[in-house]
């Protein structure tokens, strides 16, 4: 009796030419609902991607200017006299990152003494050779 009742409830609709159609979806309406998911998902998977990207370079553009300021700290603990250009890592503590400083004495017609210098130092951040951040500074320091 129950599945009597189910099919009397069921709704049958008419075709054009009065025929009995069976309730459900088109192709063309499965098709659409389709390209709205595909074009949905395809929205949310590139901010998906653009956000990680954004994420990963603020994290790096905040990073790299703390390590430029350890990295100029250690090259004016060693005194500008006995520094030279060079390069290198940071270690173990941050593995894709990676350093070079270039140093130059500038010649000026103010600085008379010998005794006084002018040094631009040159000093690249970088993270997987993708990403660099660029630091110059000038110190001035006697002998």
């Amino acid at each position: 009796m129950g599945l009597l009742l189910m099919q009397a409830r069921r709704k049958t609709t008419l075709s054009m030419d009065g025929m009995r159609c069976a309730p459900g979806f088109t192709l063309i309406e499965v098709l659409v609902a389709l390209s709205i998911i595909a074009i949905t998902l395809t929205a949310v998977y590139r901010l998906q991607s653009d956000t990680f990207r954004m994420s990963s370079d603020a994290r790096f553009y905040t990073l790299a200017p703390m390590l430029a300021k350890s990295k100029l700290a250690e090259i004016e603990q060693q005194g500008f006299k006995n520094a030279t250009d060079g390069s290198g890592d940071f270690g173990q503590e941050y593995p894709e990152y990676t350093w070079s400083v270039r140093m130059e004495d500038l010649r000026s017609e103010l600085i008379k003494s010998p005794k006084h210098h002018l040094t631009r130092i040159d000093l690249t951040i970088a993270q997987n050779e993708e990403l660099t951040y660029e630091l110059r500074t000038y110190r001035f320091y006697v002998d």
